[in-house]
């Protein structure tokens, strides 16, 4: 995880961005995270939205990776696609469904895979009492990847942190119900500044 942090500061630093506010949807949650506990001097305000401290076991990733590398991303799509989205979303937007399921498709199987090998391995638990950013923290009531109650530990776990709940929504907030992620994101920037 260390690594995907290490690129995003060299991504701000080639940037110009010294301070900013970040908001890190499932990996990129734990890569904003990392970042807080490592650098807070880079960042203004942090929401997390359907991630945590640690997601999912070595033994999860390491059967994700096994499918993967046995069938290509096809051996996974449906599945992960069920996860992603609710089943609201399944029935009411067919073409919407197929779009991210084809975007999954066309990732790289060898970058997916070292993408689930940095999930493996991720466990920020221990570390995340020490952030001071202000933090939201933000979850879909139908996430099956990281459901409510996880991300709600996560922010327990940061101090003064805040949750909210966003219903009829699965793990990609900004795809099933952007406009109250949106609102949210929003609120917590104009709270805590913008960078």
């Amino acid at each position: 995880m260390a690594d995907f942090t290490d690129d995003l500061i060299g991504l701000a630093d080639h940037i110009g961005l010294e301070r900013f506010a970040l908001v890190g949807l499932s990996i990129g949650g734990l890569i904003g995270q990392d970042l807080a506990v490592r650098a807070p001097e880079r960042l203004a305000a942090l929401v997390l939205a359907d991630t945590a401290a640690k997601v999912g076991t070595a033994e999860s990733w390491n059967a994700r990776i096994d499918a993967v590398r046995k069938g290509g991303l096809a051996a996974i799509a449906d599945p992960v696609m069920e996860r992603w989205f609710t089943p609201a979303f399944h029935a009411e937007r067919p073409d919407d469904l197929a779009g991210w399921r084809n975007a999954l498709l066309r990732q790289p199987a060898d970058g997916y895979i070292a993408t689930c090998q940095a999930l493996s391995q991720a466990d920020l638990t221990a570390a995340i009492g020490a952030i001071t950013v202000p933090t939201l923290a933000v979850a879909g009531d139908g996430d099956l990847s990281t459901p409510p109650d996880l991300v709600r530990a996560m922010a327990q776990r940061i101090p003064g942190a805040g949750f909210a709940l966003i219903e009829g929504c699965g793990h990609i907030p900004p795809v099933e119900q952007p406009a109250r992620l949106l609102a949210l994101v929003t609120g917590h920037l104009e709270k805590h500044g913008r960078g």
